[in-house]
């Protein structure tokens, strides 16, 4: 009888857990130096993802990173703790493409040529970019503070490169 109910305790606790997950994804609040920008994250079509992004920032790994990439019209992007786009958390993640579109506020994974290549890299769009859609695992979208976003400077070298000052990202909450 202690092995039955032991079980469905277990049931219990999984379907719960996970219920409420999905029913209440977590929202993550990124701190910048003049204010805070709010990303809702879509735990349904980016479980793994949106996983590995709330464990990153549950252990301070975005704290004090910058956007080292920022192209007008196109996207800023951050996460690299090397600040030049070389750099991830050493944990590259399977690709979750799904049907969002990449539109303006949308939070998407980078990544190299390779789909499963993604790691700590994210960017956030400024305008509606199709071509990008179906390539890139999109897993939030800027729901308050895009407007802190699109004051980050825009990066002056090849390809967008923050060369000097660079937006830092003091932290990101898990909320």
């Amino acid at each position: 009888m202690n092995k039955i109910l032991r079980y469905f305790a277990s049931l219990c606790i999984i379907f719960f857990s996970t219920h409420s997950y999905s029913e209440n994804p977590p929202k993550l609040h990124m701190v910048l130096e003049n204010g805070v920008v709010e990303i809702e994250t879509y735990t349904k079509v980016a479980p793994q993802t949106v996983k590995r992004v709330v464990e990153l920032a549950k252990n301070g790994f975005y704290d004090g990173l910058t956007f080292h990439r920022v192209i007008s019209g196109f996207m800023a992007q951050g996460g690299d703790p090397n600040g030049n786009g070389t750099g991830g958390s050493g944990k590259n993640l399977k690709a979750e493409f799904n049907e969002i579109k990449h539109t303006r506020g949308v939070v998407s994974m980078a990544r190299a040529n390779d789909p499963d290549s993604a790691d700590s890299q994210f960017f956030i769009c400024y305008d509606d970019l199709p071509f990008l859609d179906g390539k890139y695992t999109v897993w939030g979208k800027v729901v308050s503070g895009m407007n802190l976003i699109d004051r980050i400077p825009e990066g002056r070298g090849q390809n967008g490169q923050v060369l000097s000052n660079p937006t830092k990202i003091i932290t990101i909450k898990v909320k």
